[in-house]
């Protein structure tokens, strides 16, 4: 099995270029206003018209208006939704376009409960529980994700290069997301970094 790799919170046309030759397989743009990596209508339709085949576009979000979505669909052309707050299933399957339903990890928290309403979803994630939804490089136990899931899981929160291997051979994701552990500042990737986010996945794999 190939693990998959999202690179999110992608701000600049350079870091976008590393992504795709780090051989990485989808990006993130951040539609979240309080974070740092959140953007334009413009400047996401730029790098999303930049991207080369065969590179999975995802839009992200937390708590949205359904008519905060569809202009980004619109402006923007998204291939994937990705969805962090309080969204119900009903809202996130109402835009006729493939999503992932984020978790907030925490201990009580039952994961296959929470993501079972969202059985339309192309992926359930699981990330960190933190009051700013994410991309702050915080990490969480992963001893609880249910070993057995009914959908592609994919793995969030705090990793990096250091780590990422390691929560591959635990968890057994069929994806990984980063934003923060590949960064040099807050929406400033680093070519390097990714380069080898990228490498300790595929060593992992093999």
């Amino acid at each position: 099995m190939r693990t998959r790799i999202k690179i999110c919170g992608i701000t600049r046309a350079e870091d976008l270029r590393a992504v795709a030759d780090a051989g990485a397989d989808a990006f993130g743009l951040v539609f979240y206003p309080p974070s740092p990596r959140c953007l334009t209508l413009e400047r996401a339709r730029g790098l999303n018209r930049a991207a080369p085949a065969f590179l999975t576009s995802v839009a992200l979000f937390v708590n949205p208006t359904a008519g905060e979505v569809r202009q980004v669909i619109e402006a923007v052309q998204p291939q994937v939704l990705q969805f962090h707050g309080e969204e119900t299933p009903g809202f996130c399957s109402g835009f006729g376009v493939p999503y992932i339903k984020a978790c907030r990890v925490k201990p009580g928290v039952d994961l296959l409960e929470y993501w079972r309403p969202f059985s339309d979803a192309s992926g359930w994630l699981a990330d960190a529980w933190v009051e700013e939804y994410g991309g702050v490089g915080a990490g969480f136990d992963w001893s609880l994700v249910p070993a057995q899931r009914e959908k592609p899981l994919v793995l969030s929160g705090g990793l990096a290069p250091g780590n990422v291997a390691e929560a591959i051979r635990r968890v057994k994701p069929w994806g990984v997301d980063v934003s923060s552990g590949v960064e040099s500042a807050k929406g400033v990737k680093d070519a390097a970094r990714i380069a080898a986010f990228v490498a300790e996945v595929r060593n992992a794999d093999r």
